[in-house]
């Protein structure tokens, strides 16, 4: 069966088209108008091994604000779409990423539930813009976007840290990896794997 979403989303603060493809290699092909955030979601698609494409056009000129929320809910929506029924997954994953002097670590559960914990980034770095094009309190942003989109309980815990840079990848890279463990299909589970038959 195939686990593909797509889903396309025009305001007007943005135009928004993702491609998802859980059972992918990690070919990426990603292009919203800010630099950083293509960086971080090319560490998503190759971390997490799925096919990912996004395209997106938004008033970058004014924020990133608007272009990187909307990528965050349509990216939510593709992978709730992808993910179907959920027979035959995981469910539960988890990852701990190093970068450098930074640890970060990501949990999810696909529970249908969604719900998001965003906890230790270092408060002295909510005012910094990475790149020069995304700023990094953006982080939380995007997460809570994803999980609540995506139908996904998201837990995201930064253990330190001093470089922005390395604190939002290892992040990203942390929850490609638990993201890539949870819905990788489970040859011992033959259908839904909760207790009450659906998630």
């Amino acid at each position: 069966m195939s686990r593909v979403g797509k889903v396309e989303r025009t305001t007007k603060e943005s135009s928004v088209h993702v491609e998802v493809d859980l059972d992918g290699t990690g070919r990426v092909e990603i292009a919203t108008g800010v630099p950083f955030y293509d960086h971080m979601l090319t560490a998503l698609g190759v971390h997490g091994s799925l096919d990912l494409v996004v395209r997106a056009t938004g008033d970058v000129e004014i924020d990133a604000h608007h272009t990187v929320e909307d990528v965050a809910i349509v990216l939510g929506q593709a992978l709730r779409e992808a993910l179907g029924d959920k027979a035959g997954i995981r469910r539960f994953g988890d990852a701990w990423i190093p970068m450098d002097e930074t640890l970060a670590h990501a949990a999810v559960d696909v529970s249908g539930r969604p719900y998001c914990v965003h906890v230790g980034e270092p408060a002295e770095y909510n005012t910094f813009t990475i790149g020069g094009n995304y700023p990094f309190v953006l982080n939380r942003h995007v997460f809570d976007s994803l999980a609540f989109h995506a139908g996904i309980a998201l837990h995201v815990r930064v253990e330190y840290g001093r470089d922005p840079h390395h604190i939002t990848e290892a992040q990203f890279k942390a929850v490609a990896r638990a993201l890539r463990a949870a819905v990788e299909p489970d040859p011992r589970v033959g259908g839904v794997p909760s207790t009450k038959g659906v998630l």
